[in-house]
C-alpha cells in the first residue's frame, strides 16, 4: 500500500483558499487535513464552522479533521454534518475516551485518537482496537511550521509493535516538521498517513510533493 497523504490546510493561502482546495481536489492527495484550536487546549484559533463548512463544500477529497479542543463530543453532530470522515480526538482532552470513540462512530464517522510528543504510546494499549487511526504528533500542537521531534520515529516504532500485539487495525498517522526525509523514515518506522503542512502548500510544485510522498 502506498503512503497516505493528507495536505493540512492550516498552512494554505487564506486569501486564496479555494484555489489551494482546487489544487488539492486534483491531486493525488487522499485526505484532506482540518486543524481545529479553540483557543484553550493549544493557544492559537483556527477554523470556525463557517469557515469549515465552505471548506467541506469545495472539498472532493475526504476530510481528515483533527480536533485540538477541549470537549470535542460537544461538536460531533456539526462534524457529521459537514460529512467528516475521520473525526480525530485528543487523548489528553477525553477523560471519557472510549464513550467519545463510541459516539463518533455511532455519527457514522470513523474514530480517531491523537496523542502529544510527551504522552507515552502505553496509555493507548485499551483503546487501540476502537478506533481506526492513531496520530502521533510529531511537534507540540498549535502551531505550524515548527521542527520535527526525533523521538517520533521510536514513537510511531512503539506503536506498530502496540498495533501488532493487540491486533488492531488501525492507521498511524504523524504530523509536524514532516517532509520528504522525515517522511521516509516515518513510513520505514510503520506510519501509514503522513499530514503534509509547510512542506505541501510552501513549495514551488506543491502537487509534485504530495506525488514524491505518495512514493515514500
Amino acid at each position: 500500500m502506498s503512503t497516505l497523504v493528507s495536505p493540512s490546510i492550516l498552512s494554505a493561502d487564506f486569501g486564496h483558499l479555494a484555489d489551494d482546495l482546487e489544487m488539492i481536489n486534483r491531486s493525488e492527495a487522499d485526505w484532506l487535513h482540518i486543524d481545529v484550536m479553540d483557543g484553550v487546549f493549544v493557544p492559537n484559533i483556527s477554523f470556525g464552522f463557517p469557515v469549515l463548512k465552505h471548506v467541506a463544500r469545495l472539498s472532493q477529497k475526504p476530510l481528515d479533521v483533527h480536533l485540538m479542543i477541549v470537549q470535542p463530543e460537544k461538536f460531533i453532530r456539526e462534524f457529521q454534518e459537514l460529512g467528516v470522515e475521520l473525526m480525530n480526538v485528543h487523548y489528553e482532552t477525553c477523560p471519557h475516551l472510549h464513550r467519545v470513540v463510541q459516539q463518533i462512530r455511532e455519527a457514522g464517522m470513523r474514530p480517531a485518537v491523537t496523542i502529544n510528543p510527551a504522552t507515552p504510546v502505553s496509555l493507548l494499549k485499551d483503546i487501540v482496537c476502537d478506533v481506526d487511526m492513531v496520530l502521533v504528533m510529531s511537534v507540540n500542537p498549535g502551531f505550524g511550521g515548527q521542527k520535527f521531534l526525533e523521538h517520533s520515529v521510536e514513537k510511531v516504532r512503539e506503536l506498530r509493535d502496540l498495533l501488532d500485539a493487540t491486533g488492531s487495525h488501525a492507521l498511524i498517522e504523524v504530523d509536524g516538521g514532516v517532509n520528504l526525509h522525515t517522511g521516509a523514515r516515518l513510513v520505514e518506522a510503520g506510519a501509514d498517513v503522513l499530514v503534509a503542512g509547510n512542506a505541501v502548500f510552501n513549495a514551488p510544485r506543491p502537487a509534485e510533493v504530495i506525488r514524491a510522498w505518495k512514493r515514500l
